[in-house]
């Protein structure tokens, strides 16, 4: 499993706790988490317990403000750090279910591609107990995201739309991510690269599917919509999109940035400016 992380310790305590209990068909040496720090605090203080910690400091590459997150970058170095036949991708503020890792990894003997599990997201009034609580209880009140499927348990659906991929849970064979030349490093920061990797997966005619029962639960923290400290990546990112595909990502961020006054952009063309920060907008 890899997991890029700056700062959100506690989230990565509750993540580990999670991957203390999964219920592993082949025993826990099976299992091994790369965390790939990206600066901030120190992660590897006070680790709780769970599948052994393969560690990778990640450097800022040459000329990128310090602190844009390399997330792409990262993910391909937590990717080379480890030898295992199975990628497991799951972000910090997520808590897998204890089926998460067994779900992906009998899917991935039937069928390759992309996989990715759904989401559900946890209240406020739980998510700080995180994988303290018990896990029947995080199911039953984990929310999924209303625009993704859910299968049923053990139910594999392919899926068309692969602009709906998205890379805080998924999974893919070692090979089918060599075969993607893994996540595209011109993008730095927030948004873009797994759509990114989800339209070259299209282009090489790679399947992308749903896998029913391969939970992972989302921490509660607060968000932004849209996410205006994260502006300038994502004007960024989505001219690197755009160069690479030829249409824009995340057309409802950049409408809403564009209704505030942020950017200039014609979702028609090639026109995409940066005219205020968020922190400067009246």
């Amino acid at each position: 499993m890899i997991t890029t992380v700056r700062d959100r310790i506690a989230h990565l305590e509750r993540m580990r706790r999670g991957l203390a209990v999964q219920r592993l068909i082949r025993g826990p040496g099976e299992v091994e988490h790369v965390i790939v720090r990206m600066g901030g605090a120190d992660p590897w203080r006070d680790m709780p317990e769970g599948p052994p910690v393969v560690q990778v400091e990640m450097v800022q590459p040459s000329g990128v403000d310090r602190d844009r997150l390399p997330l792409a970058a990262a993910r391909n170095a937590g990717a080379a750090a480890t030898s295992a036949d199975l990628l497991i991708f799951l972000d910090v503020d997520c808590i897998p279910c204890p089926e998460l890792v067994e779900r992906y990894r009998w899917v991935a003997q039937q069928s390759g591609g992309l996989l990715s599990g759904p989401v559900g997201y946890l209240p406020a009034a739980i998510g700080g107990r995180g994988a303290d609580a018990d896990p029947d209880d995080l199911a039953r009140r984990a929310v999924p995201h209303p625009a993704r499927p859910v299968p049923d348990d053990g139910v594999l659906v392919p899926e068309c739309r692969y602009e709906l991929f998205w890379s805080l849970s998924f999974a893919i064979r070692r090979n089918d991510y060599a075969e993607l030349g893994g996540f595209c490093e011109d993008y730095v920061g927030y948004g873009g690269e797994d759509t990114d990797l989800a339209f070259t997966a299209r282009k090489l005619g790679m399947q992308f599917s749903w896998v029913g029962g391969a939970w992972a639960w989302h921490q509660h923290h607060p968000i932004e919509d849209p996410p205006r400290s994260h502006l300038a990546d994502i004007v960024q990112n989505a001219q690197v999109f755009r160069r690479r595909w030829g249409t824009w990502p995340m057309e409802g961020w950049l409408r809403a940035f564009a209704d505030e006054g942020l950017i200039e952009w014609d979702s028609r063309g090639d026109t995409l400016v940066l005219l205020s920060t968020a922190d400067n907008a009246s």
